[in-house]
């Protein structure tokens, strides 16, 4: 009996020993996962603190004129007064106007347009070779014409912006529709559904991905569209300041410019991104 009974307490030892080692082994694994994730939300800070010091180290190691290179204390300073007297906030909201009017035009000529494509082959054989061939030639040699046609006010630049935009998203709805599985065609028509929902639940679904990835690209691409309109002909907007800060030799406030740009970009990319989370949420 005595000897069963130490072997009891030895094995009910052994179990509270082991239970106890199992649970520090799901708290240590936790606490790593903890300090993973904590470690990915720092990567961002970290990087730009790099690219900080690496961009003063530059400027103090070369000795850089602030005409050239200006130091990030010099630019900061330059941030803040455009933002006290309102020029960057004038300017920045004539850019996003822009944008947004090309990404509407842009995006609803290239969903229209490429739907149809997707659709009909002979279509695609009569239409195709004249958009290839207008992607030969560079937005920036257009852009000086669409000046003179429509004059240097928004539109020009609004139309800019959306020539920047509409082939990537073109080619991105044509994929999309196309990739739509023919099984699931073939079910929809054995249960009589209509071409509407045909569209809105089978359609729209299955070419999704594709179309949030093309409004990646094409979000991105209108920042730049606006400001190749600008550079041309402007009294306005993101891309004239920048003309006036370099016919000046003001350094800093070009790359406040220009990092206000980044941030736009920034921006719309995060909203599609945010977007695409939520309209993806089905697919797990």
């Amino acid at each position: 009996m005595i000897e069963r009974s130490d072997r009891l307490s030895a094995y009910v030892s052994a179990s509270h020993s082991f239970t106890n080692s199992g649970r520090w082994c799901v708290y240590l694994r936790s606490a790593i996962n903890f300090m993973r994730r904590q470690w990915e939300y720092l990567l961002l800070p970290l990087a730009l603190a790099l690219f900080l010091v690496l961009w003063q180290s530059i400027v103090w190691i070369g000795g850089y004129p602030p005409f050239i290179l200006p130091s990030p204390g010099r630019v900061y300073a330059k941030l803040v007064g455009v933002l006290s007297d309102g020029l960057l906030w004038w300017h920045m909201r004539i850019t996003l106007i822009e944008i947004a009017g090309g990404l509407v035009l842009g995006l609803t000529t290239a969903t229209v347009l490429g739907y149809l494509l997707a659709k009909s082959r002979w279509l695609e054989r009569l239409v195709s070779p004249y958009i290839v061939a207008s992607q030969a030639v560079p937005v920036v040699a257009l852009a000086p014409l669409l000046v003179i046609w429509f004059r240097s006010g928004q539109l020009s630049k609004v139309l800019v912006c959306a020539l920047t935009i509409f082939f990537p998203m073109l080619v991105n709805v044509m994929v999309g529709i196309r990739s739509v599985e023919p099984d699931l065609v073939d079910l929809m028509r054995s249960l009589r559904a209509t071409r509407w929902q045909m569209f809105i639940l089978l359609e729209v679904p299955s070419s999704l991905p594709m179309l949030l990835g093309g409004l990646k690209v094409s979000v991105t691409l209108s920042v730049i569209g606006a400001v190749v309109g600008e550079f041309v002909a402007a009294d306005r907007g993101l891309g004239f300041l920048i003309n006036v800060a370099r016919g000046h030799f003001d350094t800093p406030l070009m790359f406040v410019a220009l990092f206000t740009l980044v941030g736009i970009a920034l921006a719309l990319y995060l909203l599609v991104v945010i977007a695409e989370g939520v309209l993806l949420r089905w697919r797990g």
